[in-house]
């Protein structure tokens, strides 16, 4: 089923049209043609069933048939990644979109291999959110995760709720993993994972998270690449409190 980002606040028997560039894909690229099945979201959460009326050069419009299921998680999910090399942060974009995230935090931190000025950093986020929202719209989110620009570790510090859940992936962690996270705390309203660059979580950065209240775990005996260790802990978070695997 093919998928398209238009703007909020559609209702049943409305008319939407496509943006040009979602026009442009599904009459040049994907060649649909009137009468055939849709699915419009909002990007805010909601996703809808629709029939496309219209497919012209210059604009597509459809109709809209009925509001979905939602299939958002009820666990909000925000991934302060440590800057790695930009194709790595693309892939952890995509997959952690398609895993649920509602937030993604890149963080220039001690270790970065990666410098940003503001400029480019800006120019990086807007090709993050372009690849968060081609996820979205490929796994059938109707919510497009926010991707924030570069900030550095203090500033994103301050991004974290201290009524949420703060986890801290850690190699130098001791004991305790998620798994043990879950059998204490109930489903929190909000988790959110600190995950260290090529190079690591620093002490340093390590006691000023564990400072506001970040949980240090373990993801297990061996080491793992900073792209692998975002994935593997957003995807046990969801399967503990969210719905990966199932409800809980």
């Amino acid at each position: 089923m093919h998928r398209f980002i238009v703007q909020s606040g559609l209702e049943r028997g409305e008319e939407a049209l496509l943006s040009p560039e979602e026009a442009a894909h599904a009459s040049k690229v994907l060649r649909l043609r009137p009468g055939e099945e849709i699915e419009l979201m909002d990007g805010a959460g909601r996703l809808f069933a629709a029939e496309l009326t219209g497919v012209s050069r210059e604009a597509v419009s459809a109709r809209v048939k009925e509001e979905l299921p939602s299939r958002e998680s009820e666990i909000e999910v925000t991934l302060l990644q440590g800057l790695p090399k930009a194709e790595k942060m693309d892939w952890v974009v995509q997959k952690a979109t398609e895993l649920g995230v509602a937030r993604i935090i890149p963080v220039r931190m001690e270790r970065c291999v990666v410098k940003l000025d503001e400029k480019d950093a800006q120019k990086r986020r807007e090709r993050l959110q372009r690849i968060a929202a081609e996820a979205a719209k490929q796994c059938g989110r109707a919510r497009t995760p926010v991707v924030e620009a570069a900030m550095d570790f203090s500033r994103a510090l301050k991004e974290i709720d201290p009524q949420g859940l703060f986890i801290m992936p850690w190699e130098q962690a001791s004991g305790a993993g998620i798994a043990q996270l879950r059998r204490e705390a109930e489903r929190p309203k909000g988790v959110y994972i600190l995950i260290g660059p090529e190079g690591g979580i620093s002490p340093r950065e390590a006691g000023e998270a564990v400072e506001c209240g970040a949980r240090a775990v373990s993801l297990g005996p061996r080491i793992l690449r900073t792209e692998t260790a975002a994935i593997a802990s957003v995807a046990m978070v969801m399967y503990a409190w969210g719905d990966l695997g199932g409800t809980i």
